[in-house]
C-alpha cells in the first residue's frame, strides 16, 4: 500500500461523518479490551478463591471453624465461600430459635444459598451484555460509515468528466476502512463473549454442585443428631 492509500492518510481524507464513526468504534474497541482483561483477571481470581475455599472444605475442618473464618474473610472472600456462609448462617439462626424440623432447617438454607448464589452470578456476569453489544452491534457501524463514506465518494465523482479507478480507488478505500475497524472491534468481543460465557457456565455448575453437597452434609448432621437425641 502506497503512503496515498496508507490507514492513517485514509482517515484523515474521510469525510467528517466517517471521521466521527471511527473515533467512536476506536472508543469501543478499547473499552471492549479493558472489559475483556477485567473480566479475565475476576474469573482466575473467582476460580482461584473457589479453589482454595473447596480444598478447605473438604480437608476435615468443622464446619464452625469455616464459618467463622469465612465471617472474618468476608471482604476478601470468594463465591463459593460466600454462599456456605450465608447457608450457615441462616442454618444457624433457626436453630437458635428452637427450631428442630429438618424440612424447615434446610429449606431455610437452601433459600439462603440460592439468594445468595443468584447475587454472586449478577456479578460473575457483569459486562458480558456490554461484549454482546460490541460484537453485534459494531458491524452494524462500520456500515454505516462505510455507506456514507462511498455516497460521499460517488458525489465527488459526479462532477468528473472522466473517472478512472485512481480516482475512484481513494474514496472506496476511505470507506471500507470503518468495516475493517468495526470488525477489529467485533470479532474479539464475540469470541471473548463466548470464551467468558463457558466458564461462567462452568462456575455457576461448580457453585450448585457444592450447595447440593453442602445440603447432603447438613442432612447428614441432622440425622445423626436427632440419632443420638433419641
Amino acid at each position: 500500500m502506497n503512503q496515498d492509500l496508507s490507514i492513517v492518510q485514509l482517515i484523515l481524507h474521510a469525510s467528517l461523518v466517517v471521521q466521527l464513526v471511527i473515533t467512536l468504534l476506536v472508543v469501543i474497541s478499547v473499552s471492549s479490551w479493558a472489559a475483556i482483561f477485567r473480566k479475565l483477571f475476576a474469573l482466575n481470581k473467582v476460580k482461584a478463591q473457589n479453589d482454595t475455599f473447596e480444598r478447605e472444605f473438604w480437608s476435615g475442618v468443622s464446619l464452625n471453624d469455616l464459618f467463622s473464618a469465612a465471617t472474618q474473610n468476608a471482604r476478601v472472600s470468594g463465591p463459593m465461600e460466600r454462599i456456605f456462609a450465608s447457608g450457615m448462617r441462616e442454618y444457624q439462626k433457626l436453630r437458635e430459635k428452637r427450631i428442630t424440623d429438618p424440612g424447615t432447617l434446610m429449606d431455610g438454607a437452601r433459600r439462603a444459598m440460592r439468594a445468595s448464589f443468584q447475587r454472586e452470578m449478577d456479578v460473575v456476569e457483569s459486562n458480558l451484555s456490554f461484549l454482546a453489544s460490541v460484537g453485534s452491534v459494531s458491524p452494524y457501524v462500520g456500515l454505516f460509515g462505510t455507506v456514507w463514506g462511498i455516497m460521499h465518494a460517488f458525489n465527488g465523482l459526479a462532477s468528473l468528466q472522466q473517472v478512472t479507478l485512481a480516482t475512484v480507488a481513494p474514496g472506496i478505500a476511505e470507506a471500507l476502512v470503518a468495516t475493517a475497524i468495526a470488525l477489529f472491534a467485533a470479532i474479539p468481543a464475540v469470541v471473548a463473549y463466548n470464551r467468558f460465557a463457558r466458564d461462567i457456565d462452568r462456575v455457576a455448575i461448580r457453585l450448585e454442585t457444592f450447595m447440593e453437597e453442602f445440603t447432603n452434609i447438613l442432612q447428614r448432621n441432622l440425622g445423626a443428631q436427632s440419632a443420638s437425641g433419641r
